[in-house]
């Protein structure tokens, strides 16, 4: 007895895409157009983050059928002799047969599945119609299957508001520091210690720390050069000098 289909391969067939998700029915963008080959489910893209370490592909619509990228569909399934279509500057086969009804049989390639009119020199029309195909003629579709650890979605794959929010917020979070708890904070200040309240050490280049004040609700940054540095300015000093502003301009007198 020959090995039968795989799970991942049974669900890409067998689930439901571009349905709302029952987890985030309240959510925007809430259709389910991936499908996780771990778990062997559909998923939306607020779903992501609870699989961003599965193996997880995009489904994606053409004639009102699935359809999934060659480049995708190929690291885990030989699909050679299924005709690819041109979606987007990008090669996409169908997942599920499309039978057509044809009263009479001219030259050319047809499915060997569903008697679809192909082109040459394909015999199958979608990813079902070639393994039901392999598994009828050699009753075993393992030689054609490939090992696939990783895979994730495309750079062109939409990310939802909250996903990309929350992903600034972690960045934000790790490359900001607050000098309060850096040695930074005692060495700047000179006897003031109001002046170090809303203040934050960015990141330095050139030996030149970055010192950023929030200054009513609007944030001022300046150098701190190392003239300055020395000469232990206080942060009053330095706030002045960087929130001064320039005095009326006069015009010239005409002449």
């Amino acid at each position: 007895m020959g090995i039968q289909k795989p799970t991942w391969l049974e669900a890409l067939y067998t689930e439901k895409f571009f349905a709302p998700c029952s987890i985030h029915e309240s959510a925007k963008k809430n259709e389910k157009n991936i499908c996780c080959l771990d778990c062997c489910t559909s998923i939306c893209p607020h779903c992501v983050m609870a699989h961003r370490f599965h193996r997880l592909i995009q489904i994606r619509r053409y004639v009102y059928h699935d359809v999934v990228r060659l480049e995708d569909l190929e690291k885990l399934i030989d699909c050679s002799n299924v005709q690819a279509y041109t979606i987007n500057s990008a090669k996409v086969i169908f997942i599920k047969k499309r039978p057509q009804n044809r009263q009479f049989k001219g030259s050319g390639n047809y499915c060997t599945s569903c008697d679809r009119s192909l082109q040459e020199p394909f015999i199958h029309c979608s990813l079902g119609c070639k393994v039901d195909f392999v598994l009828n003629h050699y009753n075993d579709i393992s030689p054609f299957l490939r090992r696939c650890t990783t895979l994730q979605l495309g750079p062109d794959f939409f990310i939802p508001h909250d996903m990309a929010d929350y992903d600034t917020a972690n960045e934000t979070a790790q490359s900001t520091i607050v000098d309060n708890d850096e040695p930074w904070g005692s060495s700047l200040t000179s006897g003031s210690s109001s002046g170090s309240e809303n203040m934050m050490l960015m990141s330095t280049t050139n030996n030149f720390p970055c010192v950023r004040k929030k200054r009513s609700g609007l944030y001022v940054c300046g150098r701190i050069t190392i003239n300055s540095y020395n000469k232990n300015i206080s942060d009053e000093d330095m706030a002045t000098s960087m929130s001064r502003r320039k005095g009326i301009p006069h015009r010239s007198p005409l002449c």
